[in-house]
């Protein structure tokens, strides 16, 4: 699966540099929509076809929020030791990690604050998920169909949940669905937090 997503990716720089037309461009937030949609209803129809993924669900109750809370508080902590190598002050590499994998909104709400932020946070919130699209694979092969749900943060309901439900099985794929909500619903409240945090 690594070497398809590795392919994939190669595939689509090197039709966007040499073939793809000009006039098309302005489309093409369309087609990943289109593409990202026909995706997650067959990821849908995989889950809806394992009829005891609900009971599953219902006996883990609210453990399953442990998850994307674990997630959270993994990456904001990990921003923050990150910042500290490179000498950012502490809320702002809080911030920048409490995006989840958020770019574009974490982005744009850092560069409220000064563009070097918000480049930094589409930055580093674009490499999480490139990096979570080629290691949940890995990581469900090596370590943990569970754990593999944690590279994707945000983007586990959406754009890498098609890989999760892959790499894993349907009841991975509904909490990586839950995680991703949750995280997301996380993103707008805890950036501008952190940002307001002294330390």
């Amino acid at each position: 699966m690594t070497y398809k997503i590795l392919t994939a990716v190669v595939a689509g720089i090197l039709t966007g540099f040499f073939i793809y037309p000009d006039y098309l461009v302005q489309y093409i937030g369309l087609l990943i929509d289109l593409g990202l949609c026909l995706l997650l209803f067959f990821v849908g129809i995989d889950i809806g076809r394992q009829k005891d993924i609900l009971l599953k669900v219902k006996v883990m109750g609210f453990k399953i929020l442990l998850v994307p809370i674990m997630i959270g508080l993994g990456s904001i902590v990990g921003a923050i030791f990150g910042g500290i190598v490179i000498e950012l002050p502490i809320n702002e590499a809080a911030a920048v990690g409490a995006g989840f994998g958020w770019y574009s909104l974490s982005a744009i709400e850092l560069s409220k604050h000064s563009a070097e932020l918000g480049t930094l946070a589409f930055t580093t919130n674009v490499t999480r998920e490139v990096i979570a699209l080629i290691t949940i694979p890995i990581i469900a092969k090596y370590i943990g169909k569970l754990e593999s749900i944690a590279p994707a943060g945000a983007t586990a309901m959406d754009t890498t949940l098609p890989i999760i439900s892959r790499s894993t099985d349907g009841s991975v794929a509904i909490i990586s669905f839950i995680t991703g909500v949750v995280l997301s619903s996380l993103v707008p409240v805890l950036v501008p937090l952190m940002m307001k945090l002294t330390f």
